[in-house]
């Protein structure tokens, strides 16, 4: 019986740790969001205004966790150039690529 009640202490737990990192990771993101949008929108001018939010939302959805932490830093410090790389980088995955090709139709515009 005391081990079921440890099992379901641990689980309870674990699901607390989930929840709370959950929060965090959406926090991050949310962070992120407008970093993102202020780089393509300045470093970026061949990105039309009309794709600048899919590309954001594909930009995040494609970031690593420490990617995401880089780019929430960079909305409370500043953009640097590392921000800029990072955001290079993220645009350069396949995964993103396909993100970005869905998103222009959906605009109503081509790539």
């Amino acid at each position: 019986m005391l081990r079921f009640a440890i099992i379901g202490a641990s689980l309870l737990a674990l699901s607390a740790c989930v929840e709370v990192q959950q929060a965090v990771d959406d926090t991050a993101r949310q962070g992120s969001k407008g970093v993102v949008t202020e780089i393509l929108a300045t470093r970026f001018p061949q990105v039309p205004k009309e794709l600048i939010t899919p590309f954001t939302d594909c930009i995040i959805d494609n970031a690593s966790a420490l990617e995401l932490r880089e780019l929430a830093r960079a909305a409370v410090v500043g953009v640097e150039p590392t921000t800029t790389g990072t955001v290079r980088a993220i645009l350069a995955r396949p995964e993103t690529r396909t993100c970005l090709l869905a998103a222009a139709p959906a605009a109503g515009l081509t790539l």
